[in-house]
């Protein structure tokens, strides 16, 4: 398998890099470097030197200056440069996509899923590049008139997760670049050669820009964990950031982040549930549920943790997702074949393992959850179902693996209370075919998620609409709708074209 990977990172040039220093030997010091291993088996894949405060300062300044000359360059042309981009990316795919699943262990199909969606995306910014609209508005004063318009905010902080190396980065980047801000990228520490992978695809584009010397340096990489994260977070150079990741570290860097008066996106756990109802079309919601829970391995913030099953149908659907289980395709996530690839690390594992363990202590039934053999060091699990006869406070903690709850309901709207009594508030979907049911989910009385689905599972974003969720999820949105505001500033103005001076509201001030 070495060849293998060998051959993906030769694509992609990375010694010709000059924004990082690689080493693809195995001599390194672990305070200086990120040993990069894949998680298929284990295999050294390269090191990679974190930055230091004093290259991170010097990436920020010239980010800086890039500022001043992007923002001066009309939307449209912005957009030609991300055409360019997804161009790239689309000449890339192949390769990229397999270096996804490399670093991430995610099979290969969502691997080349991935980067589509950052050509996606691309597209979509493209023509969104067009369309910054602002508003004119009637005033009450005669000969006045009221505008809006908007402004790019400067420089876009972006801390990304392994589960996605590259897509939800580039729901960031895309649209942040149309809006004339430049932009500075923590991926994780996990996944960060796709990063460069990424930046050497972008270099390709920029060397076809036209007007090349004005975008040189409005994308910057740094490479580290914890400690770069925070100075990204602390900087008051970097005017929004965007978190994906853990609840916990939503709260602990977004907590720096307001308090200097930084504009934040946080995009964090997800707890999400389907609700299968008895007029559901059965096979269709076994399908999702499959696709939705052990996709990724269970690593998705979409991923589906919780069924809510209706009691007359309980029974029928845990016999018939158990039949389903035992012959989901575990194994190497490059073969063809293969539905699920390694969890990410030997600690999830053991997370894993503590969640079913406690489970068990509550009563409930488990099923699967055993590690198996693939390769000799990577971390292979088979999905789990849990079956409980109620809610208990571990189906309110997201556990990044491959768990699934199932939990009985007696009436429609006790589904719902269930559904929402979760710190988390992501991704959500319902299974009816009963249109009271459905209209009730997606209103105000239903589900309090972000994202509503009806006859559908929550797994899987599409460029278009925005994403994003509420409670500990952290309530910004990305990628679609008019998600592109929360990169721009919005300025209000009051045009007087009239030789006199009225005041709102009918107040006479005569002097």
């Amino acid at each position: 398998m070495k060849g293998e990977y060998e051959k993906i990172l030769k694509k992609f040039n990375f010694k010709e890099l000059d924004i990082v220093t690689i080493n693809f030997s195995e001599n390194g010091s672990d305070d200086e470097y990120i040993q990069i291993l894949t998680p298929i088996d284990k295999t050294f894949l390269a090191n990679i030197k974190k930055t230091d405060f004093d290259e991170y300062q010097n990436t920020i300044n010239n980010l800086k200056e890039a500022e001043s000359k992007w923002k001066k360059i009309p939307a449209p042309q912005r957009g030609e440069l991300i055409r360019l981009f997804g161009e790239e990316l689309r000449k890339s795919k192949q390769d990229l996509g397999k270096l996804v699943t490399i670093e991430s262990g995610k099979i290969l199909q969502e691997g080349l899923g991935e980067v589509q969606e950052m050509i996606d995306i691309c597209d979509f910014a493209v023509g969104l590049s067009r369309q910054l609209y602002g508003l004119t508005m009637p005033s009450e004063r005669p000969g006045h008139r009221i505008q809006e318009i908007w402004h790019p905010l400067g420089t876009v902080g972006i801390i990304t997760s392994f589960n996605f190396p590259v897509a939800v980065w580039s729901w960031n980047f895309a649209i942040a670049t149309i809006c004339g801000n430049v932009s500075i990228w923590k991926p994780s520490p996990k996944t960060p050669l796709t990063s460069l992978a990424v930046f050497r695809i972008w270099k390709n584009a920029l060397e076809r820009f036209e007007q090349k010397e004005s975008a040189n340096n409005i994308f910057k990489i740094i490479n580290g964990d914890k400690e770069q994260a925070e100075w990204i977070a602390k900087d008051k150079k970097i005017n929004l950031v965007s978190l994906t990741g853990s609840t916990e570290m939503g709260k602990s860097l977004g907590k720096i982040i307001t308090e200097r008066f930084g504009k934040l996106i946080m995009e964090l756990g997800g707890n999400n549930a389907m609700i299968v109802t008895p007029s559901a079309d059965m096979e269709l919601a076994i399908r999702a549920i499959i696709f939705s829970a052990v996709g990724t391995s269970g690593q998705r913030c979409t991923s589906l943790r919780r069924v809510i099953a209706h009691d007359s149908i309980y029974d029928k659907l845990t016999k018939q997702l158990k039949t389903y289980y035992k012959n989901i395709r575990l194994g190497n996530p490059l073969h063809d074949d293969v539905l699920i690839g390694p969890i990410i690390n030997e600690e999830i594992f053991v997370k894993m393992q503590n969640v079913l363990n406690e489970c068990k202590k509550k009563g409930g039934k488990v099923f699967g959850g055993e590690r198996i053999m693939v390769t000799d060091d990577g971390v292979y699990v088979t999905p789990a179902i849990v079956e409980l006869d109620k809610p208990e406070e571990i189906t309110k903690v997201e556990t990044f693996a491959p768990i699934l709850y199932l939990i009985p309901y007696d009436n429609f709207d006790n589904a719902i209370k269930i559904q929402n009594n979760v710190p988390q508030g992501l991704a959500s979907c319902i299974f009816s075919n009963n249109l009271l049911e459905t209209e009730q989910f997606i209103g105000q009385n239903g589900s309090d998620c972000g994202i509503v689905n009806v006859n559908i599972g929550p797994s899987g974003a599409e460029i278009g609409g925005a994403f994003g969720g509420e409670k500990e999820t952290g309530g910004g949105r990305e990628s679609g709708s008019d998600a592109w505001k929360s990169y721009m500033r919005r300025t209000t103005i009051t045009t007087n074209s009239s030789s006199d001076l009225p005041l709102a509201q009918g107040i006479d001030f005569d002097i």
